[in-house]
């Protein structure tokens, strides 16, 4: 594989441009592939495809796509070189599944760094910005050491807080003069409220912008959801919202028009799919399929992220000419028919999170007896439950179309449901149903 200087400026290029060097890259990605993974090895042989057979960006389709459960079931035959070309091994948090090994060479270190760097120039980064990262750098976290290396190469400064207690990071933020935070949006709700109790100005506070991680702040028509829309409202920051996944190596990133993550298409190319496997035209959701450019250690092919979004192919007023990836709608996987409606747990979350009588929640998918989805929400409030429950049920029924099942639940016995079922990320949502 050609390992060439990657072109920051591809994403100004017209999309005619982006295509014939992504045809390029893929070539390179195929027959790096076949020479250099087991897993394709076999893959391309069972199909009877080979790389001297790839012309143009259509024929990409004849390939078949990759999955996390291959990804799962055979992590290591997704390695294309000699485990003393390893510099760092991490994990994906699992979400879906058992976590998967993701092992980087030095240059896909360097592309990581690369990445970030230019993800955070998107988002309005500079030199002399002082960024915090409110979130872990260990535990085989790739988000943490991407944010980091992006940072420094960028040549701003970074300070490693973590996700510590809210105290903590506003003595770190007037100490250092933090003008930038990297965080969960949720956790920016806990910041404002120790603030507003210790008598410190949100307006004053000298925070201009944060990178948000983990959580959606749009909905699909690219309206801030209530939780990104309660945070603006009191804090007159910037929030710039992001998409990534550990096997990607690469990130989507919103510039100050928030309209999209942008594509980086110098890293990665992007196809969105229904589910019989055919590629969608831009603006109509599907799920997110990725096929990784550069990377030596484990680069994917045709990689089905299970993410549902839409592509949006109009030039951005930043000046990219790079297409974006719509604000994220759920988790294929996490799709939920019910009572003839189709919802994911995301949008139950937005309403939970922005209802000031719940405390915690945990929403359970199950089977009825006829084999439907069925919903249980269960809720620790700080209200007597007889006197909310009507309540929140119409909430419900006029935000979301539908009434889930509502068990009131003492909340140290729900958080301790919650972290039974989380893992590295907390996890709100339990799928109880029978496979």
């Amino acid at each position: 594989m050609d390992h060439q200087r990657f072109d920051p400026n591809l994403a100004f290029a017209s999309l005619d441009v982006q295509e014939r060097y992504a045809e390029n890259k893929l070539r390179e990605l195929l027959e790096y592939l076949e020479t250099n993974s087991p897993f394709y090895q076999r893959r391309f042989q069972a199909k009877g495809l080979s790389a001297k057979g790839f012309g143009h960006i259509g024929e990409l389709q004849d390939f078949p796509f990759t999955t996390k459960e291959e990804l799962q079931q055979y992590n290591w035959d997704f390695l294309c070189v000699p485990r003393n070309a390893v510099r760092e091994y991490m994990t994906s948090s699992g979400t879906m599944g058992a976590s998967v090994v993701i092992a980087l060479t030095e240059q896909d270190l360097q592309r990581l760094a690369y990445n970030e760097q230019q993800s955070f120039l998107c988002a309005d980064g500079q030199p002399g910005d002082t960024y915090q990262l409110a979130l872990t750098l260990d535990r085989m976290f790739m988000a943490g050491m991407a944010y980091y290396s992006g940072i420094r190469a960028m040549g701003a400064s970074v300070i490693r807080t973590g996700p510590g207690l809210p105290q903590m990071q506003w003595e770190t933020i007037q100490r250092m003069g933090t003008n930038s935070l990297v965080a969960v949006p949720s956790f920016l709700l806990n910041l404002m409220t120790w603030a507003k109790e210790h008598g410190i100005s949100l307006q004053q506070s000298g925070i201009k912008k944060v990178i948000c991680i983990g959580e959606n702040l749009r909905n699909p028509d690219f309206t801030l959801r209530d939780l990104a829309g309660k945070i603006h409202a009191e804090w007159p920051i910037q929030l710039y919202g992001t998409y990534a996944a550990t096997e990607l190596q690469t990130a989507f990133t919103e510039c100050s028009t928030g309209k999209g993550g942008h594509h980086q298409p110098d890293l990665i190319w992007v196809e969105i799919v229904d589910d019989s496997g055919t590629v969608l035209p831009d603006g109509e959701a599907g799920e997110v399929v990725i096929s990784t450019l550069g990377i030596e250690g484990m680069p994917l092919l045709r990689y089905k992220t299970g993410d549902i979004a839409a592509l949006y192919a109009e030039p951005c007023s930043c000046g990219r000419k790079s297409k974006r990836l719509g604000p994220i709608i759920g988790r294929k996987g996490q799709r939920i028919k019910y009572h003839g409606t189709t919802l994911y747990p995301a949008a139950i979350f937005d309403v939970m999170a922005n209802e000031p009588i719940v405390k915690e929640y945990l929403l359970e998918l199950t089977l009825d007896a006829l084999g439907n989805d069925d919903l249980i929400l269960r809720l620790a409030v700080d209200e007597a439950p007889d006197s909310c429950k009507s309540f929140l049920e119409e909430m419900f029924q006029s935000r979301l179309r539908v009434k889930p099942k509502i068990v009131f639940t003492a909340l140290q016995e729900l958080q301790q449901l919650i972290a039974q079922n989380s893992g590295r990320k907390i996890s709100r949502f339990l799928d109880s149903r029978i496979k």
